[in-house]
């Protein structure tokens, strides 16, 4: 096994030698849907690199050789690579991966609990572990997205221990450089985004900033320090999610006036300083909610009343699930349906288009509320086929799925949704209706094909 190379012991200059003869080896913690890609390029830059994982099956069939991303493309042939060139080995040992690493890269998620506050129980558990296992001299990364100070206040201070047998500063270092990478886009957003950088001290930010550089090669934002990389992180997601918000509530007041909010952006995007927001059925993913609950939980242990707007937009984006449920009671009750005697198929439940990922997807809600009223509820996505997902097991195919339904919900706008047969789909429907939270479907198109149609922010129709 190899030992460490100290590298908090290094002078700058020393550390590019070791970057150009690929001298350090790199551990990569928590290796799903941005720890893997980063440990890959890491290993395809080539260093050696250990993915560090608890998840048994996960690290087995990696050594397997089998890729467990397929939106993600790009990273499977590198995956075949550096397995093949030893670059790149998963392991569930703590003894056989960080005392012999020179660099730790922790990409664990930060969820939210029941009551929407984070949890930080991987990162605190890790920093730990970190205290009995780390070599001194070595640097400590943080890719998660944490709140303001988390960083300096608590995961710096667990690594040292209660009894500070190990020293931030001078036993090791500690840096950060928040991930910035969309499911399903994340090798396009690695070798092309920008990344902030900071560290506890100069020395951290400055082997932190050399080592992204070198391995990723695109432009990197110095900050002063951690808890500023952290707010610039949150603050970008939860502008975003504020905006959806205030699209959304648009969305619902232009349904009742009879304007199509997809027209209007459509204008109004021509405006210069007009960055534009799309409405929809929520706003899930592991990102904007969580980030905005991340800013709240600050707030609550500052003990203030602060950031309002974040708590209404929150309020705003979580009703859209009921709004969309109310879209189907509208349409049923024209058309003398009971809900009750209803089949409602379901087209998409990833958060986003395109990809296999459902973490806090506004369908799992949907669904959720539906099952209260619905008779049956059916579910078509081209990435959970023949699986079971929200307790519900999925379709094989569309037209099963869609066969003597009564209502059509178009979730997610996959590709495959953008180009509906609309006239073959009523043919197999039993009362064709027909809800587009996504703004892909023409509604003129969907009337003249036979279907009682709905969408969110679709006052026109």
């Amino acid at each position: 096994m190899l030992e460490t190379n100290n590298i908090y012991l290094q002078k700058p200059e020393n550390l590019g030698n070791l970057l150009r003869d690929k001298s350090l080896t790199f551990c990569i913690i928590g290796i799903g849907r941005v720890g893997l890609p980063t440990a890959l390029s890491f290993a395809n830059a080539g260093f050696q690199t250990i993915g560090l994982d608890i998840n048994t099956d996960l690290v087995e069939s990696i050594n397997s050789k089998k890729y467990p991303l397929p939106d993600e493309p790009v990273f499977g042939k590198i995956f075949d690579t550096v397995l093949s060139n030893k670059k790149f080995r998963a392991t569930t040992s703590l003894e056989e991966s960080i005392p012999h690493s020179d660099v730790i890269i922790l990409c664990l998620p930060t969820p939210m609990d029941d009551e929407n506050i984070p949890d930080y129980s991987a990162l605190e558990s890790v920093s730990k572990t970190l205290n009995k296992f780390l070599s001194k001299n070595s640097l400590v990364i943080v890719e998660s997205t944490v709140e303001p100070g988390f960083i300096e206040y608590e995961f710096t201070t667990n690594i040292e221990g209660e009894n500070k047998t190990l020293l931030a500063g001078k036993d090791f270092g500690v840096a950060v450089c928040p991930e910035n990478a969309n499911p399903g886009e994340i090798y396009h957003d690695f070798t092309n985004l920008p990344r902030l950088v900071a560290g506890i001290d100069e020395k951290s930010f400055q082997f932190t900033h050399d080592i992204y550089k070198y391995v990723f090669n695109v432009k990197l934002i110095d900050m002063p320090n951690c808890r500023s990389a952290n707010a610039v992180k949150l603050t970008t997601n939860v502008f975003r999610d504020i905006n959806i918000a205030f699209v959304n509530e648009l969305a619902i007041l232009y349904e009742k006036l009879g304007i199509d909010i997809w027209t209007v952006l459509d204008a109004a995007k021509n405006k210069y300083n007009f960055q534009i927001h799309l409405p929809g059925p929520g706003v899930g993913g592991p990102c904007l909610p969580v980030n905005s609950y991340q800013f709240l939980n600050t707030e609550r242990k500052l003990g203030g009343n602060i950031l309002n707007i974040i708590r209404a937009a929150r309020k705003s984006n979580e009703y859209m699930s009921q709004h969309v449920v109310n879209l189907i009671n509208t349409s049923l009750k024209e058309k003398n349906i009971n809900i009750e005697d209803s089949i409602i198929t379901i087209l998409g439940i990833s958060y986003k288009p395109n990809v296999s990922d459902v973490q806090i997807a506004p369908s799992k809600k949907i669904i959720s509320l539906l099952e209260k009223q619905a008779s049956e509820i059916r579910i078509y996505d081209p990435f959970f086929k023949s699986t079971n997902v929200f307790s519900h097991n999925t379709m094989k195919n569309m037209n099963d799925a869609l066969m003597n339904s009564d209502v059509l919900v178009l979730v997610t706008g996959h590709d495959e949704f953008r180009e509906l047969d609309l006239e073959e789909i009523r043919k197999i429907m039993k009362n064709p209706i027909l809800i587009d939270c996504q703004g892909i479907i023409d509604s003129k198109k969907a009337k003249l094909s036979g279907f009682t149609f709905k969408g969110i922010g679709r006052g026109e129709v």
